[in-house]
């Protein structure tokens, strides 16, 4: 009889979660712009994939390869971007040079 009312609880979450439906939205179309330099492909392919380009466009400026190269691995390990070694690199020396 004490396990009743825990039963109820769970029975009622149940109805209602079964009842759920995904939300949905749109969007606003990207409009920001990577800068133009070498890797800028291989960045707007990859990078822009996942996030907006303004992601990259409000980090602080001019912090370096280290900065980059800590963001991209971040990218791989914490979020399990598929980015190759080479590709990984390649956006790294963009980023590097242009922000």
């Amino acid at each position: 009889m004490r396990n009743l009312p825990c039963s109820l609880v769970i029975l009622v979450l149940l109805t209602q979660a079964s009842d759920a439906k995904p939300l949905t939205y749109a969007l606003p179309d990207e409009t920001a712009t990577l800068r133009p330099g070498p890797g800028v492909e291989t960045a707007r392919d990859i990078c822009a994939s996942c996030h907006s380009v303004d992601y990259i466009n409000t980090q602080p400026p001019g912090r370096g390869s280290e900065f980059w190269e800590a963001e991209v691995k971040k990218m791989i390990k914490s979020y399990h971007a598929p980015i190759s070694e080479a590709d990984a690199k390649t956006i790294t020396d963009y980023l590097a040079k242009t922000y």
